[in-house]
């Protein structure tokens, strides 16, 4: 039904999401989904509080989003707005249909998100996960690039560690797991202020 280009065609022409790029986003996954709100959870979410945020923390084509009411839709995110199909290769930027289970996130995160609504999308509304939300689901999913985005949101000042170590504690995770994750954050905390 969707028709899909190959993955391998935008591995030179990749850029990075803008706000801009993020409203369009969020505006297009509104109009496919006829959901008006849609949640964004990947690195991308920095972009509800910093519009302007550093390019390091934008290195990602892609924006992970999941409509906030009709979770049912997702996969029409993917077919239409995702990764090698005709919305990527126009504008280079893509959305992936992703689950509200994905990111392991702190408790009160949905009272934080951070909204994004106005003529660019559409008067859909992008509810982008809070700056200090956002970096700990990164700590938690663990992954290198994720532990650089931490870093880096460190060593721009872009978040602080008081904020983190607080919510880290209500982490739906078990005990030794946060302890863990308080460990790595520490230590990518040292890592940011040496450079």
């Amino acid at each position: 039904m969707f028709q899909k280009t190959s993955a391998a065609k935008f591995s030179k022409k990749s850029a990075e999401v803008r706000r801009q790029d993020l409203e369009h986003i969020i505006r297009a996954a509104a109009d496919i989904t006829g959901d008006q709100e849609i949640v964004v959870i990947g690195s991308q979410a920095i972009l509800g509080q910093h519009p302007d945020a550093p390019q390091q923390l934008l290195l990602s084509p892609e924006a992970d989003v999941y409509p906030l009411h009709l979770q049912d839709r997702i996969v029409e995110i993917d077919g239409v707005l995702g990764e090698g199909s005709m919305f990527h290769e126009t504008h280079s930027y893509y959305a992936h249909g992703v689950g509200p289970e994905t990111p392991t996130l702190p408790s009160g995160w949905e009272g934080r998100l951070v909204s994004i609504r106005n003529e660019n999308t559409r008067q859909a509304t992008g509810l982008c996960l809070e700056k200090h939300d956002l970096v700990l689901s990164k700590l938690a999913a663990g992954r290198e690039k994720d532990h650089r985005f931490v870093a880096d949101a460190l060593r721009g000042g872009i978040v602080e560690m008081e904020t983190l170590g607080e919510r880290l504690e209500t982490m739906p995770l078990p005990q030794k797991h946060i302890e863990q994750l308080r460990r790595t954050l520490d230590g990518l905390a040292r890592r940011s202020s040496e450079k």
